[in-house]
């Protein structure tokens, strides 16, 4: 004789948050874990976009005042290839106690002054006439230098030369061993790119090369290759390659 089994009534299970039915009994919708927010961060740009807010800032980055006419370059000649991490293209972290010596100036106006006798007066006057034909075309203007630390004009060179934003001043001293050191205008800047003035000063500046072949051609090689490279049309590619 069979036995009777109670009925057994299944009451549906209510569905919870993590398991909430979908079109298929077979799937399960997980919970995604909630995001953290992120922390903003704050990119700083290498350059300013507009030429105008570049002349607004222009005074300040004077080589270190050209305190010994020496950028930070002259301190890292061995790593002169590389790119500057821009920008810090002019700074003068290393730079010595600041000279004034107005009375090494010369009493006429001039683009080339050289206090170290690197230079023959007619190798002076094709790089007066270079810069001079360089101004004219380009508008930029390019000074030389030529000294032996600490026997230099100094600060006094700055208004003598009139230094303004569209000013480069080539100061050609090998106290650090890399005899080629400049001082970019921020008009400048922002036409020529940055790494052209590292591998001027990598390959024309070196010990080696100025050692071999004299101080006088690096000076010359160097102010060849800027002119080369201000005449340059402005673009991606202008100034990227130093001949």
């Amino acid at each position: 004789m069979a036995l009777a089994l109670p009925s057994v009534r299944l009451l549906p299970l209510a569905p919870s948050r993590a398991t909430a039915p979908t079109s298929s009994p077979l799937s399960v919708t997980r919970t995604r874990p909630r995001a953290l927010p992120l922390p903003r961060v704050r990119c700083c740009s290498s350059r300013t976009s507009h030429r105008a807010a570049a002349a607004s800032e222009a005074t300040a980055s004077w080589a270190g005042e050209l305190a010994s006419a020496v950028s930070w370059k002259s301190a890292v000649s061995g790593a002169l290839a590389l790119a500057v991490c821009f920008t810090c293209f002019v700074g003068s972290a290393n730079a010595r106690t600041g000279v004034n010596k107005p009375e090494l100036l010369p009493k006429e106006f001039t683009t080339v002054i050289d206090v170290a006798g690197f230079l023959s007066s007619g190798q002076e006057n094709r790089l007066r006439q270079e810069i001079e034909d360089l101004e004219k075309d380009t508008g930029y203007k390019l000074r030389v230098l030529a000294q032996n630390y600490p026997d230099t004009p100094g600060l006094a060179i700055k208004d003598f030369w009139q230094v303004d934003e569209r000013t480069i001043v080539f100061v050609a001293d090998p106290t650090f061993g890399n005899i080629i050191n400049f001082n970019i205008g921020p008009l400048v800047d922002l036409d020529v790119p940055r790494s052209f003035w590292s591998q001027v000063s990598g390959k024309y500046g070196n010990m080696f090369y100025w050692k071999e072949k004299g101080e006088d051609a690096s000076i010359e090689a160097a102010v060849t290759a800027i002119s080369r490279c201000l005449r340059d049309p402005t673009g991606t590619n202008n100034c990227s390659e130093v001949l």
